[in-house]
C-alpha cells in the first residue's frame, strides 16, 4: 500500500514506521491516523517484521500532537469518532504480535505523547519535549492520556502533568518512568536499534505472547494476573521454540528459533 503521510521500511527484520508531516511537526490528522491503522495492519501480517520502530520525520518534533486546524471544526459528534478512532489506533499498537519501540526525536505533544504512551519501549533523544496540554485549548487529553499517563508515572505526577498542561524534558521524562532510555539526538536511530537487534534475537512466540500477558495483566488484581502468567507459561511449553531453547541452553549453543 503506498501512504502519503507516512514511510514505512522493512530491513534486517525491523519494520519502521516514520510519520511524514514535516510542515505541520507530523501532527496527527484523520487521513494519518487512518494509514496509521493501515500499516499497523500490514505489519502484523508479515513475517519478515519481527520489530516495529515508530518515529517523526526530521529532528525537531516526533508528533506535535492531533492537528488542531483539523480539530477546530468538529462537531461533538465528530469528535467522538475522532476519539475512538484513535483510541482504537492505539490499542493496535499494544496489541500488535511485534514489539513496538517508539523512537521520540522531539516533540510528543498531546496526541504524540499518547501516541508514544501506546509504545512497547521508548527511547528518547536528548532533546525530546513530552505534554499533555490539552488543558491550554480549554478541552483534555482525548486518545487516552488520561488513562494511560497514570498507568505509567503514577496518579499524582500524571494529574499534575494533565491539569498544569506542563512541558517536561526527555530527562524528567526518564525520572518519572515515562521513556526507557535519554540518548544524543545523534545517536538515537542505533540506539533504537539496538534494543530491537537485542529483541531479535529472543523467541519470536515468548515475545508475542510476554506482551500480550503484561498489557492484559496491569489492569486485573494480581490473583487474576498471576493466573493469567500460568496459564501463558504452561502454554508456552507446547511450541516448539520453547524445546529448542531449553535445548540450546542444555547444549550450550544459540538457539534457533522458528517462532513456532
Amino acid at each position: 500500500m503506498q501512504y502519503e503521510n507516512l514511510i514505512l521500511d522493512v530491513s534486517e527484520r525491523i519494520a519502521t514506521v516514520t510519520i511524514n508531516r514535516p510542515k505541520m511537526l507530523n501532527a496527527l490528522n484523520s487521513a494519518t491516523m487512518r494509514e496509521l491503522d493501515a500499516v499497523l495492519s500490514e505489519i502484523a501480517g508479515r513475517q519478515d517484521a519481527g520489530v516495529v520502530l515508530l518515529t517523526g520525520t526530521g529532528e525537531k518534533a516526533f508528533v506535535a500532537g492531533a492537528d488542531i486546524s483539523e480539530m477546530r471544526g468538529f462537531t461533538p459528534l465528530q469528535v467522538l469518532e475522532f476519539s475512538r478512532f484513535g483510541h482504537g489506533v492505539l490499542e493496535k499498537i499494544e496489541r500488535l504480535p511485534q514489539p513496538v519501540i517508539g523512537v521520540i526525536n522531539g516533540f510528543a505533544l498531546g496526541g504524540g505523547c499518547e501516541l508514544a504512551m501506546a509504545c512497547d519501549i521508548l527511547v528518547a533523544s536528548d532533546n525530546a519535549k513530552f505534554a499533555q496540554p490539552e488543558v491550554n485549548l480549554g478541552i483534555i487529553p482525548g486518545w487516552g492520556g488520561t488513562q494511560r499517563l497514570p498507568r505509567l508515572v503514577g496518579r499524582n505526577i500524571a494529574k499534575e502533568l494533565v491539569l498544569t498542561g506542563e512541558m517536561i524534558s526527555a530527562q524528567r521524562a526518564f525520572e518519572i518512568g515515562l521513556v526507557n532510555r535519554v540518548v544524543p539526538q545523534a545517536g538515537l536511530t542505533d540506539a533504537a536499534r539496538e534494543i530491537a537487534r537485542k529483541i531479535l534475537e529472543k523467541g519470536p512466540v515468548a515475545l508475542r505472547i510476554a506482551k500480550s500477558v503484561m498489557n492484559r495483566g496491569i489492569d486485573l488484581d494480581l490473583d487474576a494476573a498471576c493466573a493469567l502468567e500460568a496459564k501463558a507459561f504452561a502454554v508456552m511449553f507446547a511450541t516448539e521454540d520453547a524445546a529448542e531453547g531449553m535445548t540450546a541452553f542444555l547444549e550450550k549453543r544459540k538457539a534457533a528459533f522458528q517462532g513456532r
